[in-house]
């Protein structure tokens, strides 16, 4: 796999694949990393692991639609056939929702279909999750459409909600399980995508 990174912060899950890629433990290759935020640290991961790291937002390109269009012409440019979203804070444009369709993953920290949606990010997710009281929460790995967390679920983990849990004390705990997840996700896509063919 030919894997291509959007990242807007750390890009913790990005950390994670290419740990795993250099392990050994996942047969894939880093293509190249797009981010919307020039003092993403994901860029300096990205450029540490050798990888080219671009920046692409409204501000530098002058429209949503530039910026769809420079992803797009960049993941090509670079042979991606898969796409990982690690936490990347802007919805994906449809020239790149076409141009890759069902070969967009993301991962969120809850259990879809619950607390997902257009606002739920985040810190955000986890103070919904305690505000409902609910006993579990975890991630799960998903294809993107055009709406907000409703794609395909690919996998999940299960994390429990803990007596005295804040906000942050339980995106601690989910964040731990989040690399584990998106490796074991794409060890298994790898293998159902491998006699497929990347639509042009």
């Amino acid at each position: 796999m030919q894997l291509g990174f959007l990242a807007s912060h750390n890009g913790s899950s990005m950390r994670a694949i290419l740990t795993a890629i250099e392990r050994q433990a996942l047969q894939a290759n880093g293509a190249v990393l797009i981010s919307n935020n020039p003092q993403s640290g994901a860029i300096k991961a990205a450029m540490d692991a050798g990888i080219p790291a671009f920046c692409f937002n409204k501000a530098r390109c002058g429209s949503e639609a530039a910026v769809d269009e420079a992803i797009v012409s960049t993941l090509q440019k670079h042979q991606v056939d898969t796409v990982i979203l690690s936490g990347y804070m802007k919805r994906i444009g449809p020239k790149t929702l076409h141009a890759y369709h069902q070969r967009i993953l993301n991962i969120h920290p809850s259990l879809l279909p619950q607390f997902g949606g257009e606002g739920m990010y985040g810190i955000h997710v986890h103070t919904a999750v305690l505000a409902a009281g609910v006993k579990e929460t975890g991630a799960t790995v998903h294809l993107v459409n055009e709406v907000y967390d409703k794609g395909e679920i690919l996998g999940q983990v299960r994390v429990p909600v803990l007596a005295g849990d804040t906000p942050d004390v339980l995106q601690a705990r989910v964040a731990k399980e989040e690399g584990p997840l998106y490796v074991q996700v794409l060890r298994q896509w790898s293998q159902t995508q491998a006699r497929s063919t990347f639509p042009k």
